[in-house]
Formats: C-alpha cells, sequence, structure tokens
C-alpha cells in the first residue's frame, strides 16, 4: 500500500501497538505486520 510509505518506522511501529492494544480490525493489523516484516527484510539486505 503506497500511503503508508510515508509513515516513518517509528509512527508505523507506533500504530501497530495501538492497533493491537485496542483490539481494531484483524485485517487492519495484519496489514500493518506486512508493512512491518517488508521493512524490517528491506533494513536486512542493506
Amino acid at each position: 500500500m503506497e500511503s503508508l510509505n510515508t509513515l516513518s518506522d517509528e509512527l508505523l511501529m507506533e500504530a501497530y501497538q495501538k492497533a493491537q492494544e485496542l483490539r481494531l480490525d484483524e485485517d487492519f493489523i495484519n496489514l500493518l505486520e506486512r508493512e512491518l516484516e517488508k521493512r524490517s527484510g528491506n533494513l536486512d539486505k542493506k
């Protein structure tokens, strides 16, 4: 999702943690998880 690219890593992690805390929609949490995994994979390649 292109719009997630505008979030800093820190804000993405905060959003993910808050979404879990508030028990938001599972699909939304999974979307955030996939983006976090994608970014961590990119960090491993650098």
